[in-house]
């Protein structure tokens, strides 16, 4: 087996090498001592707004940004395991990228190219970024097969089971070189974190729990009997894999499982809606300390109106499931808006000091069902329009993706001692006239670390075990106070 990852290692210099800047060593999860950060410096901080996109890995789109850790250290991990040799040796071509489960014919070897070796490949050599590819499946119990953590197998090595695990591997270790790209130009100006990764295995669902609420969320009712397979199970001698919605034990929603409240699927059966949470969220904190904030949410109206744009993300509104937001409550009413609504609190001088904001699908890079080029362009004119308002002398932007949708990094995850995650490596952009400036931010960083830099600003109690963890660090290392910024 050595031998064989020895010529992946020396094809994927090969081709690599002349395109792929070479750049730090992998980071490690361990207290930098900025956990705490520096609370009267962060008091300069007025406005904290939190952008929130889909599914790309860090080495998907930044792998090739000057100065990261990006493709150029990928060797190590690059070689996937085939399943069906036992892991006993590698997948040595790319497998045929799918569309919808189809064939896609604009990649090889379907357009009548030879099949790609399994390295590294820019899609846009066959797929431009205003089009739309394949999903990539990402689910709780696939993503930590993928990573080779150990905890359902033994482990082989690290971030080599990508290809193995998915159900559309020929797009699992394609990127593209995102640096010259909307968000990629804010990137260049301001803050890069290249050690940043989302905070719970799997996928939109969870992740989205952990950004309000640090925890994932409890099933406390029965088990549905109109689906068998919503509790997971796992068969380790044959390796059969069901990832349904509930952890094995049936405890957590941690796939895609809806709330009881409007919005939802009216195809969903009553017995698998969830029922209210009661756990605390960032929302209630911040509500606690008489601190103005909102969700803003792309095409939130039309789906409370009951006719959603087909691609309304309903697990995509995480406060919905918690009874402080349920229907009918104040709650709701006051802090859960359209998107539409931050322009317009843009424009009236109302907005929240702390604001989240949840594009609609077709402008959230979610690949499948939205293309690369618009998303990003959306987060540009976010960006913008801060920029041009009242609120940027004072303001915090966090650009950052849910989960890796699929796609492989090189960087393996730390461990968290909950058990949950960490989960790959993720791109996080830091936009403020407070943000140093062209700065690599290699701050071991997680979803969870937005949390923890809102409650260190407004003072706040942590919100469950993770969030409470002394190792996870804020964003503080992204900001200098004392130089002279120039306001754009």
């Amino acid at each position: 087996m050595k031998l064989i990852k020895s010529q992946f290692i020396r094809m994927l210099v090969c081709v690599m090498a002349s395109t792929v800047l070479l750049s730090g060593a992998p980071g490690t999860y361990a207290d930098t001592g900025n956990g705490g950060g520096d609370n009267q410096a962060l008091r300069k901080i007025g406005h904290i707004i939190v952008i929130y996109q889909e599914n790309w890995s860090f080495d998907s789109l930044y792998g090739q940004f000057p100065g990261v850790n990006g493709l150029a250290n990928a060797f190590d991990t690059l070689p996937q395991l085939d399943k069906n040799t036992n892991y006993t040796s590698y997948i040595y071509q790319t497998p045929q990228a799918k569309n919808n489960g189809a064939p896609d014919v604009r990649f090889p070897p379907a357009n009548g190219h030879p099949a790609l070796p399994l390295i590294p490949y820019n899609f846009t050599d066959f797929a431009g970024v205003d089009q739309k590819t394949g999903d990539i499946i990402h689910r709780f119990y696939h993503e930590q097969l993928q990573i080779d953590n150990g905890v359902l197998e033994p482990s082989a090595g690290s971030m080599d089971k990508f290809v193995t695990w998915s159900d559309n591997g020929g797009l699992v270790l394609s990127y593209v070189n995102a640096t010259d790209l909307p968000e990629g130009k804010l990137a260049q100006k301001y803050v890069i974190c290249d050690n940043f990764f989302h905070s719970a295995y799997g996928g939109s669902f969870l992740n989205h729990q952990y950004l309000v609420a640090a925890t994932a969320p409890a099933w406390n009712q029965a088990l549905p009997a109109s689906n068998p397979n919503f509790v997971s199970n796992w068969n380790p001698a044959t390796k059969a894999l069901n990832d349904g919605n509930l952890t094995f034990d049936g405890k957590f929603a941690v796939n895609t499982t809806f709330t009881v409240n409007t919005p939802h699927p009216s195809t969903t059966p009553a017995d698998q809606l969830m029922l209210n949470l009661s756990n605390p969220t960032i929302g209630d904190r911040l509500s606690d300390k008489h601190v103005s904030w909102k969700w803003y949410s792309g095409g939130w109206n039309d789906a409370v109106a009951g006719h959603a744009d087909p691609l309304f993300q309903y697990h995509h509104q995480p406060l919905a499931y918690f009874q402080n937001y349920a229907d009918g409550t104040p709650g709701r009413a006051a802090h859960l808006k359209d998107e539409q609504d931050f322009f317009g609190d843009l424009t009236a001088g109302t907005l929240p000091a702390v604001s989240f904001i949840k594009p609609l699908g077709p402008d959230n890079e979610h690949p499948g069902y939205a293309d690369l080029q618009r998303g990003q362009q959306h987060v540009a004119d976010l960006v913008n329009a801060v920029k041009n308002s009242q609120y940027w002398k004072d303001c915090a932007i966090i650009i950052t993706y849910d989960e890796n949708g699929g796609r492989w990094d090189h960087v393996m995850p730390p461990p968290m001692p909950d058990g949950w995650g960490l989960g790959t490596r993720v791109p996080a952009i830091i936009v403020s006239p407070f943000a140093k400036r062209g700065f690599v931010d290699s701050t071991p960083y997680e979803t969870v670390s937005i949390l923890k830099f809102i409650e260190h600003r407004f003072d706040l109690p942590p919100l469950a075990v993770r969030d409470a963890n002394s190792s996870v660090n804020d964003l503080s290392n992204a900001f200098s106070f004392s130089d002279d910024h120039d306001g754009h």
